[in-house]
């Protein structure tokens, strides 16, 4: 009889072992979930205008079972933070990472660093209702404030390499002319599909590449 109660006992362990493992599973699927639903409707209204209710609808869940993952619209955009954070920081590697890349030929490294940053906004048109926007959430700023200022460095940098004979206010200029040329033109490509996004950027680049070029 104990033989017989042991044996049932270990057949049935796997079985007790592997349904947390999916439940965990479940619930990490319901959060991206989640996430992708509130980053799409920052995108379609914005931070401000979005609500739990919204977001729960968007992901085509009750507001009941969001709430079993996130208090409030708030702890969405925390973890939205981290997310878009490590992706950000991805996408701007190649302008962190390689210190050479300044002294690419123009093309080169505008490819090298325009081509990530558009395809990084065009996989998360959310992005720029959170980055920057005027209903950005704190916790999003500060997520997202040391990649914005390594961005800054960096192209400071980089107008140094190209523009030598420039001031160290010239060069703080310069950069911030450029930062805020690229925010300008990124909803107009963002918009644009196919044949007219790649002509939006080629012009973004031609824009930049003559203003890097010594005179």
């Amino acid at each position: 009889m104990s033989d017989t109660t042991t044996a049932s006992a270990s057949e049935e362990a796997p079985v007790t072992q592997v349904r947390p493992v999916r439940r965990q599973a479940r619930g990490e699927r319901r959060i991206v979930q989640i996430l992708d639903a509130a980053l799409d409707l920052f995108a379609e209204v914005g931070y401000e205008a979005a609500s739990t209710n919204r977001i729960a609808a968007k992901a085509g869940i009750s507001p009941g079972s969001l709430y079993q993952f996130f208090a409030n619209k708030e702890a969405i955009a925390e973890a939205l933070s981290a997310r878009l954070a490590e992706a950000m920081r991805a996408a701007y590697a190649p302008a962190f990472d390689d210190n050479a890349i300044a002294t690419l030929p123009i093309d080169e490294m505008l490819d090298r660093v325009l081509d990530p940053l558009v395809e990084f906004n065009v996989r998360h048109p959310g992005t720029k209702a959170l980055v920057g926007g005027p209903d950005m959430p704190p916790q999003l700023a500060a997520a997202t404030q040391p990649l914005q200022d390594a961005l800054n460095a960096r192209v400071v940098a980089m107008v140094g390499l190209r523009l030598p004979d420039l001031s160290a206010a010239e060069r703080d200029r310069a950069a911030f002319v450029i930062l805020q040329i690229v925010r300008a033109m990124m909803p107009s490509i963002l918009a644009a599909g196919g044949a007219e996004r790649a002509a939006l950027t080629a012009e973004l680049k031609k824009a930049l590449r003559g203003y890097l070029e010594p005179s």
